[in-house]
């Protein structure tokens, strides 16, 4: 039987398993819930193509902080960096979900549930009770290679913060922000660590073919976005 789950319309976490009186993330109060039912009516989720392989999902309308996420369609299997917040039954089967931290799982139960999916997050991120209710069926330790995406362990913003490349395209979240003609770190986590850890990005990144990358909402050419990051590890 499917526990009963929430979503806030103030950020879009989905709460599973019980009605709290305050969102976990965010700290909107209850009146801000819907059920899943209620969302999944009033919102649907969208595709954009990024390039031939790659796919932005985003609720439409704009549901809550509206993280998006990402679909790869590899030669063999399709994968989703993170999750939409709304389930949707009309998208694509996924085979796996691979999450960039725990702050925003979106509907990945029901997705986990629907397309027999398999839900994957670092392990220093799977235990923190913000996940209470969310199931991962792997958690790794380790960077890896699979079907083409390369995971990188970076830290930081969260434990277990972890960044994904997949041909010339490179997976972010929302590490930075864009700003103006610039780019600030992700403020909602520990600064020095955050900061620190940053330097790990450099490394994957430098010796790699990149084109574009992909943030929680944005999609940017490579070049821009390297030279904002550039800019704000040198005046850090």
């Amino acid at each position: 039987m499917q526990k009963e789950q929430y979503v806030c319309m103030v950020c879009g976490y989905n709460i599973v398993g019980y009605y709290p009186d305050f969102c976990p993330f965010c700290g909107a109060s209850k009146e801000k819930f819907i059920t899943d039912e209620e969302c999944s009516e009033k919102f649907k989720v969208i595709g954009t193509s990024v390039n031939r392989k790659v796919t932005r999902l985003n609720s439409v309308p704009a549901l809550g902080l509206e993280h998006a996420a990402y679909r790869i369609e590899t030669d063999e299997k399709i994968f989703w960096i993170d999750c939409p917040s709304c389930f949707d039954k009309s998208l694509k089967q996924t085979d796996a979900i691979l999450f960039t931290h725990h702050h925003f799982l979106g509907a990945s139960n029901l997705y986990r549930d629907f397309f027999h999916a398999q839900v994957r997050i670092h392990t220093l991120d799977s235990a923190h009770t913000i996940c209470k209710g969310f199931t991962f069926d792997v958690t790794f330790n380790e960077n890896f290679i699979e079907h083409g995406i390369q995971a990188f362990h970076i830290g930081g913003h969260t434990p277990g913060f972890t960044c994904y490349i997949f041909n010339d395209t490179f997976f972010i979240c929302d590490y930075v922000f864009l700003e103006n003609q610039g780019m600030r770190f992700n403020p909602f986590g520990p600064p020095k660590e955050t900061r620190a850890c940053a330097k790990k990005i450099y490394e994957v990144l430098k010796d790699k073919n990149i084109s574009t990358v992909c943030g929680y909402n944005y999609v940017i050419d490579y070049i821009d976005w390297n030279e904002r990051f550039g800019n704000l590890l040198r005046n850090e």
